[in-house]
């Protein structure tokens, strides 16, 4: 299989990205109001295990909560947010998630959460924070702040390119339906999830991996693929 060529063989250059229409920034969380979140296959917002504090969405290590949804879904969209780990912690954040399987990973591409120095997922590029969990290893141009700091980060979805970026650098591109992503799942975990990175809207998922972890700015813009 020839590598994958994230930067030459995109679908969209980055100046498209850049010209797409857009519907306008919608708050997901504001640092109080958890009015467009849910929990994952659940009509109400966790009544334990996610919490605010100081202006985040905190999900408590063992608390039990479960993943959280966004009430609504989406196709195309640019998202940011901040994130911070406690020590050893692992999260995530995936899109395009349906609820019709047992889990929201069977579906739904992730975006990884993890302190890479003290989690056993971070000695492996693929699986390290920001990599395309399982799949696609963050480029040389990651930088990745400490346990206990605020990293910025950004998920574009514009058609099938999605693009990864962390703290001002983008890191990771692909092509969903590529032939390359198909041959990356087919030797990945995955290979036995035929809807995994199938789906072309869904909900945004913040999971709960039984560890402690903050999120708070998160926001989204809609975009118009031309």
């Amino acid at each position: 299989m020839k590598p994958l060529r994230i930067a030459l063989l995109s679908l969209f250059s980055a100046s498209a990205l850049l010209a797409a229409d857009a519907v306008g920034w919608e708050t997901l969380f504001d640092g109080t109001s958890t009015a467009k979140w849910r929990g994952y296959k659940k009509t109400d917002f966790p009544a334990k295990g996610w919490v605010v504090e100081a202006g985040a969405l905190k999900v408590e290590g063992g608390g039990g909560g479960g993943d959280l949804v966004t009430r609504d879904q989406y196709g195309s969209f640019e998202l940011l947010w901040e994130w911070k780990v406690s020590e050893g912690a692992n999260s995530g954040v995936m899109y395009h998630v349906s609820e019709g399987f047992g889990t929201s990973g069977e579906v739904g591409p992730e975006y990884q959460i993890l302190d890479d120095a003290k989690h056993g997922d971070g000695k492996n590029p693929k699986t390290s924070a920001g990599a395309l969990y399982g799949l696609i290893a963050p480029n040389v141009d990651k930088q990745l702040q400490p346990v206990g700091e605020w990293n910025k980060s950004r998920l574009v979805v514009y058609g099938p390119h999605v693009q990864h970026w962390l703290n001002g650098r983008l890191i990771v591109q692909y092509d969903l339906g590529s032939p390359e992503l198909k041959a990356l799942i087919a030797q990945s975990k995955f290979k036995d999830m035929p809807k995994f990175a199938q789906e072309t809207s869904g909900h945004i998922c913040l999971q709960d991996h039984g560890n402690t972890v903050w999120y708070r700015n998160i926001r989204l813009k809609q975009l118009t693929v031309k």
